[in-house]
Order: C-alpha cells, then structure tokens, then sequence
C-alpha cells in the first residue's frame, strides 16, 4: 500500500533540522497494511506467544482471534516514523520512549496509520548545536481507533547557532 504524509513539513525530510519541529504541530502517515502472514512470521521469531503464532488456539484465547505482537506494531510504526518523520540529516539519537501503551489489539488486514503532535522542541544549553524533540504519536487502525501511544525523544541537530527555546 502506498504511504504517504498529511500535514507535510514546509521542509523535506532531506533538508529538516531541530527547527522544522514546531510544538503544536501534527502530521499523519500512512497507512501500512499488516498481514496474517507477517504476523505469524514476526512472531515465530520474535515473540512466539500463541495468540501471535497459532490463528486455531488464538480463536479460543482471551482476543478471539489472532493479534499481532505489540513489538511488531511498534516496528511498523518505527518505519513510518523514520521515512515521513524524523530527519535524514538531522537526526543524533534518541534518549528513550515514555509511555509505550498497547491500548487495542491489532488483528490481520488492518490499516495502520499514525498520527504525530510535537509535544516539545527545546534546544539544549550546554550544547547549542542540538536541541530534543518530544513527539506525541497514535497509532490509528481503519476504523480510527487507537491501538498503541507512545512518547519518543529525538535528538537532532540545529540549523544555525541561537541558542533560543521554544
């Protein structure tokens, strides 16, 4: 399925910096297909719980059905992150996640999409150059559900030398 942005950047991911990050700001991507097939197969070597790994003995589980690991959704979720979100010259490393919540489960043939808010974009003191960008992301089935939050920090790298906070 194709992917795409909603809420673009003024500027492209290639050419983004700390600055692109304006608080306030939201932006949606997606949506990405996940299959029975990935789920089975991610989770054979992931996390081979039955109601991942076993659609017959999933039926008869606490979902009805079979689900897809939590950690796969967050993979997925992480690719979209990195193609429409997070900045190809820009980016350092990111310090952690807060608040990692697997809120519905994510069942085969399902769309997801995700929907990124800027919480925070402060610009260190110490080092001048670079500042921590605090994103709010949803994860969003086809029926607008939200099926996993989290809250990533990112590090990235300044466009000019001002040291301002926003």
């Amino acid at each position: 399925m194709q992917q795409k942005a909603a809420g673009e950047f003024s500027t492209p991911i290639e050419s983004r910096y700390f600055e692109d990050y304006e608080p306030g700001s939201v932006f949606e991507c997606g949506p990405v297909e996940i299959t029975q097939a990935e789920i089975v197969a991610f989770a054979k070597q992931y996390d081979p719980q039955y109601i991942h790994t076993d659609p017959a003995a999933a039926a008869a589980g606490p979902f009805g059905g079979l689900i897809a690991s939590g950690w796969q959704t967050a993979a997925l979720v992480m690719r979209l992150f990195v193609d429409y979100y997070l900045s190809h010259v820009a980016s350092i490393a990111s310090p952690g996640i807060d608040e990692l919540r697997w809120i519905k489960p994510v069942r085969p043939g399902d769309l997801l999409r995700a929907r990124l808010t800027v919480l925070e974009a402060n610009r260190s003191k110490s080092k001048p150059d670079r500042g921590m960008v605090r994103t709010f992301i949803e994860v969003l089935n086809q029926d607008g559900d939200v099926v996993m939050s989290l809250k990533p920090m990112n590090l990235l790298r300044c466009r000019d030398g001002a040291t301002e906070s926003r």
